[in-house]
């Protein structure tokens, strides 16, 4: 897999995606603050699927102690919307079991509950932190035994690995710097 496969989020392995996540440099957090587009990395994670399938676009990181990690399109997409993860993640473990649930589109049920899912606060903060080796910007969840852990491919874009607790390999996801985009 190559940098410009993870553009497009092209199906890999797990071992092919760690391959591209090593050999890549590590970030300083400041070089995160922006806004940026995301997509998955599918590699057979059992959460393969779940963001697309809810309408993710992507993350904000306003500044070290204020990221929103859950962005969505407003529903005239001229704008962007934070969502609390903890509402989001909260089932997910029984969400993943079920069989399919992830060919569900969830975008229309997210949009509709965004007075109850929203939220203007920060979810997550920036943090060096020390994953397979190398030293490196990390996202780090306020409510949540996540981790999403970042290393450079090019100057606008990054592979993620979100290492959470009690799943034995990460999963992963490429985000693409786009600061054109207005968060509410």
């Amino acid at each position: 897999m190559t940098a410009d496969a993870l553009t497009i989020a092209t199906p890999t392995t797990t071992a092919e995606a760690l391959t591209v996540f090593d050999a890549a440099d590590p970030v300083e957090p400041e070089f995160m603050i922006g806004t940026w587009h995301g997509a998955e990395i599918p590699t057979g994670h059992p959460l393969d699927g779940f963001l697309e399938a809810s309408g993710w676009w992507g993350k904000q990181f306003v500044d070290a102690e204020t990221v929103h990690p859950l962005l969505f399109p407003t529903s005239d997409t001229t704008a962007l919307w934070a969502l609390n993860p903890i509402l989001a993640f909260g089932g997910i473990g029984v969400a993943s079991k079920i069989p399919l649930v992830k060919d569900w589109s969830f975008e229309r049920p997210i949009a509709a509950l965004r007075p109850l899912l929203a939220t203007r606060r920060p979810k997550a903060r920036l943090r060096t932190t020390r994953y397979r080796g190398k030293d490196t910007a990390t996202m780090v969840y306020d409510q949540l035994p996540i981790n999403d852990v970042f290393r450079r491919i090019d100057d606008q874009t990054v592979i993620g690995a979100m290492d959470l607790r009690g799943s034995r390999k990460p999963y992963f996801f490429v985000l693409k710097r786009d600061d054109s985009v207005r968060v509410l």
